[in-house]
């Protein structure tokens, strides 16, 4: 069987939950998981003819009973929940499920990844990673601004940043970075700027996404991210839709990607049949409205398993 082949008939889903408010600045993603389960994702996901099971939540402490230590921020509780949830996301790839990990702060996206590439790793494939965000996440202790780590993830999959995450699985840099496509980008610290250049990452800023239009910008990120690789794992934090159809986000920046634009990104990475894995962070239900940012993450997650408005049947015949 293929890597195309197997990476289709994954047809079983299952949620991990993982409540993280260690790596942001502003609380309340901790509560992501369970907004998503009220809004109906395993409606959604059974909506697509897919087996699902909800594996519960990853076990991480609250702030406010750990002290943030010298360094990055709350870096030893981080690295424990990483380290789990990559071990976690391991097993489900072993058992042939797609994982769908929803938190939460984007550092946790530091064990999804490694969790994903370990699978591929252990079989001599490599992983292909679509980033989609209004922040390029690629800072280091040295150039963070707040010492947050949920502005580090990608660049410490990468190989930039502190040690402990960086070899996280026992191995760095988890992708190779000519696989790696980061969309929708329209706000980067200074000194992470200079990171983003050197890495050799394929960066699409909004003012790519707006010359070019979603389309062109999605082909090409994903022949990127499937050159050599046995599929891609795709990370979408939900500050990387525009805050008028997604208010409830940790970090919301006005002008990012419109509601079909989102829907339209996710429709072509299905249309693929590479999706390998599925992550959604930032998530803040405390400044949402109405559940709306939740409903609208659940939608995107039934774009990406397959969700059509016609059957692509062929041609009706008259």
């Amino acid at each position: 069987m293929s890597a195309q082949d197997s990476a289709s008939a994954v047809r079983h889903v299952r949620m991990i939950g993982v409540p993280m408010d260690l790596g942001a600045g502003r609380r309340g993603v901790d509560m992501g998981p369970s907004a998503v389960r009220y809004a109906g994702i395993g409606q959604m996901i059974q909506a697509q003819g897919c087996e699902y099971h909800d594996g519960g939540d990853i076990s991480v402490p609250i702030p406010e009973v750990r002290a943030p230590g010298r360094g990055p921020r709350y870096l030893k509780e981080i690295h424990r929940a990483c380290e789990r949830l990559a071990l976690r996301v391991e097993r489900l790839m072993d058992e042939g499920v797609m994982p769908l990990v929803i938190g939460g702060d984007h550092s946790m996206a530091i064990g999804t990844v490694t969790g994903v590439a370990s699978h591929y790793r252990k079989r001599g494939e490599k992983l292909g990673l679509i980033w989609i965000d209004a922040h390029a996440d690629m800072n280091t202790p040295d150039t963070s601004p707040t010492g947050n780590i949920h502005g580090m993830p990608l660049g410490t999959l990468m190989g930039f940043g502190a040690p402990e995450l960086v070899n996280l699985g026992g191995f760095t840099p988890k992708i190779d970075p000519d696989n790696v496509a980061l969309i929708g980008i329209r706000e980067v610290d200074d000194g992470e700027r200079e990171i983003v250049l050197r890495s050799g990452i394929h960066y699409y800023e909004m003012m790519k996404v707006d010359a070019r239009g979603m389309a062109s910008v999605v082909e090409e990120a994903i022949a990127h991210a499937l050159r050599g690789t046995a599929g891609f794992h795709l990370s979408f934090d939900m500050d990387a839709v525009d805050p008028g159809y997604a208010p409830g986000v940790g970090t919301p920046v006005r002008g990012g990607i419109s509601l079909r634009e989102s829907h339209l990104l996710m429709e072509m990475a299905s249309d693929t049949g590479r999706l390998l894995a599925l992550e959604f962070a930032e998530l803040n239900p405390i400044h949402d409205v109405a559940n709306q940012t939740g409903q609208l993450l659940c939608e995107l997650v039934g774009s990406a398993l397959g969700k059509k408005v016609m059957p692509t049947f062929g041609p009706r015949r008259r």
